[in-house]
């Protein structure tokens, strides 16, 4: 449990019975924080054996399930580092086919005119086809896009070969080059975005158990083992008083038994 002054953590304690008129709210426990020492009373948990034993129950819980999210995160970490190294490559080639087929085409409009390419692009026929589908990478679901059509003999791209050079089939094999480089650029970017979120969603599950759920529920336990402890010395001490004072009344009744005159047989007497 965290300070609500300051934020830092903070100590339970139980407050005798005494002593609760001196504590906020005349609970019957309270923390103490360590940073600024403000006193507060402590959450309304009643101190039996059978919330102990729910609260042992959760802590052992929450204990494997952060030990199984951190397993995750550091799994998706790793998948991430894998698919961050493909995608420096794969941007790096898209960048070199985006040059390549910038540069093609300006020679090809240059050599034939923009007219004769603007032509040999209008007769295409067939365009691109993308199907996408989905794969899991430890519970987060990426898409995988598979392409066909992207890449053409010259006789499927529509235009004759007879009316063209080689500089607008140079263009065109650049072009195809570069969208079949978007198209896998596209997958490991998403791939990417999505194991990045999966990534931070984790974590913060993580922390939220580590620093405020854990630490709240083993404060609880420890406020409870106090005052289930404080109420065995108490009753321990209400025992010893009982057997004290049941001592002293046995010991008073002898006593009476000892100091009362004996009395005499009258029969005895006139013998």
């Amino acid at each position: 449990m965290k300070c609500p002054d300051c934020g830092g953590q903070t100590v339970p304690f139980p407050v005798p019975e005494a002593y609760r008129s001196l504590v906020p709210g005349q609970e019957s426990g309270a923390t103490l924080c360590r940073h600024c020492l403000s006193l507060h009373p402590a959450e309304d948990v009643k101190p039996t054996r059978k919330n102990l034993m729910h609260i042992e129950e959760r802590i052992e819980l929450s204990e494997r399930g952060h030990d199984t999210l951190e397993k995750k995160r550091d799994g998706l970490i790793m998948e991430f580092m894998d698919i961050l190294d493909q995608a420096q490559d794969v941007r790096a080639d898209l960048e070199d086919s985006y040059e390549r087929a910038q540069r093609s085409i300006d020679l090809a409009r240059a050599m034939e005119g923009d007219v004769a390419v603007r032509g040999a692009a209008a007769a295409l026929k067939e365009h691109p086809e993308l199907t996408t589908q989905s794969k899991n990478i430890m519970g987060v679901v990426v898409p995988q896009i598979e392409s066909s059509k992207v890449e053409k003999s010259l006789d499927e791209r529509g235009y004759g070969v007879l009316g063209t050079s080689a500089r607008i089939d140079e263009a065109a094999d650049a072009y195809e080059e570069l969208i079949a480089n978007i198209i896998l650029a596209a997958e490991v970017e998403t791939a990417m975005k999505k194991l990045l979120e999966e990534i931070e969603t984790t974590k913060r599950r993580v922390n939220a158990l580590e620093f405020k759920l854990l630490p709240e529920l083993r404060e609880n336990q420890e406020y409870i083992e106090q005052k289930l402890e404080e109420q065995e010395r108490e009753e321990i001490f209400r025992m010893k008083k009982i057997k004290d004072m049941m001592e002293e009344q046995e010991a008073e009744w002898e006593e009476q038994e000892e100091t009362e005159p004996s009395v005499e047989d009258p029969l005895a007497a006139d013998d």
